[in-house]
């Protein structure tokens, strides 16, 4: 996996992401070998409750020119340059004028940053500060932008489902709005599809999986307008996949419940096989669990994280680049992700069959007949499974209370259905 993941983020990290534009469709199509996307258009204008989507955005170059004809910022060489959804601009200009429309981080002060104006047209550039503190203040620039806003054109969104037996739903929602930036956007759409690719090959699912790859925000809040009513009957629980494919620990935020089954099922899992993580407590900030927490929906979202936006000091700048992510990391994201939903997938109620003092266990060959060393916890286990499967508490409680960890649990749990002691509540 580590191989194919590289070679996705090489073929991906140069496209020219945004809001809408030919960048994500490009983008969608190059995830489309991984996961079986359904690729929609939605047109600009569309109404989602407060909002509107936006005019699509494209462009083709843009750069400043010195007076001697060089390049001195290059849109080919960075599309960070580029102030996200520029308007259309050529002419000449002196510093003074030209000054009014470039960005820079003085705290930092060698890197591009990423900065976009979405809802407000203007043009601008971004440059490391340092360039900036280099051009001549005498000097006569010529800029260019060739870019465009279409009021007819169309916000492009991705979306995949794996149908298990069950209408319940368990929602992944990543983002595709972000141009070069390689932990804060193109690591959660890839660990996203190659998770669908594991989830695929399970050979049973219990629950429907819908995956959505969407811009950021408005991407977000048109999804809620389309399914938002049938999520609130149907989501399980969900997650928003960003910020996973550095080498830091992970980081968990809460949903807005606190105590959803999302929550739950990952703060189990890294309970039980991590030394330490982050937990985070829901805020309305961050990302686009924001929008399925809102209080018209309060979904169970929660998001798994590696550092969280705005907690590193190469969020939204250009070092957030290939140095700065590990393939390796990923995977294991990947892989993470897969045991928090394969415990969601595990994750019953259980009724005792013979709940009058304690089966015999001896004569079914789950009872050791001689005290031997090494049986004590495999019995012990087997014991609060039995005590706890009175139809109210589910495997995670189980988990919590006797502090067994579920990969203990779930063989014995096993043995004890195949031997008729057990059984799945059914509601």
């Amino acid at each position: 996996m580590i191989n194919a993941l590289e070679d996705y983020f090489d073929r991906l990290w140069p496209i020219t992401r945004s809001l809408t534009g030919n960048g994500n469709r490009e983008s969608l199509k190059i995830l489309s070998e991984i996961i079986d996307l359904e690729i929609n258009e939605i047109p600009s204008g569309t109404t989602c409750y407060d909002w509107n989507i936006p005019p699509e955005w494209n462009i083709q170059d843009a750069w400043i020119k010195n007076s001697k004809g060089d390049k001195i910022i290059d849109f080919s060489k960075n599309n960070l340059h580029v102030l996200g959804y520029s308007t259309p601009f050529k002419g000449t200009l002196s510093f003074k004028e030209l000054k009014e429309h470039l960005y820079t981080l003085p705290k930092q002060p060698d890197l591009i940053p990423y900065l976009c104006s979405y809802y407000k047209e203007r043009w601008g550039f971004c440059l490391s500060h340092n360039q900036l503190l280099s051009l001549d203040v005498n000097e006569i620039y010529e800029v260019f932008i060739d870019s465009s806003l279409d009021s007819m054109g169309s916000m492009t969104v991705g979306e995949a489902i794996l149908k298990g037996t069950s209408k319940k739903e368990i929602l992944i929602s990543t983002y595709i709005c972000h141009p070069s930036l390689a932990n804060n956007e193109l690591s959660g759409p890839l660990v996203t599809a190659f998770l669908y690719q594991k989830l695929k090959h399970l050979k049973k699912r219990k629950y429907t999986y819908r995956f959505v790859f969407i811009p950021e925000t408005i991407g977000a809040i048109y999804m809620l307008s389309k399914y938002g009513e049938y999520w609130k009957e149907y989501m399980q629980a969900g997650f928003v996949v960003t910020c996973i494919g550095d080498p830091g620990k992970f980081t968990y935020k809460k949903s807005r419940r606190g105590n959803s089954l999302a929550d739950r099922a990952a703060l189990t899992i890294l309970d039980q096989t991590e030394k330490n993580y982050n937990l985070v407590e829901f805020f309305p900030n961050g990302s686009d669990e924001r929008q399925y927490c809102s209080p018209g929906f309060n979904l169970p979202m929660g998001s798994l994280m590696r550092t969280m936006y705005a907690k590193y000091p190469e969020y939204h700048t250009s070092a957030d680049n290939k140095d700065f992510i590990s393939f390796n990391a990923m995977e294991g994201s990947v892989n993470k992700y897969l045991e928090i939903i394969e415990l969601i997938e595990r994750n019953e109620k259980y009724i005792n069959t013979k709940p009058y003092g304690e089966p015999q266990l001896g004569k079914r060959g789950l009872y050791p007949t001689f005290t031997q060393t090494g049986n004590d916890d495999y019995v012990r286990a087997m014991m609060w499974i039995l005590n706890l499967a009175d139809g109210e508490n589910d495997l995670i409680t189980i988990s919590e209370r006797s502090k067994y960890p579920i990969k203990v649990l779930l063989p014995i749990i096993d043995k004890l259905i195949e031997n008729g002691i057990l059984k799945k509540y059914k509601r």
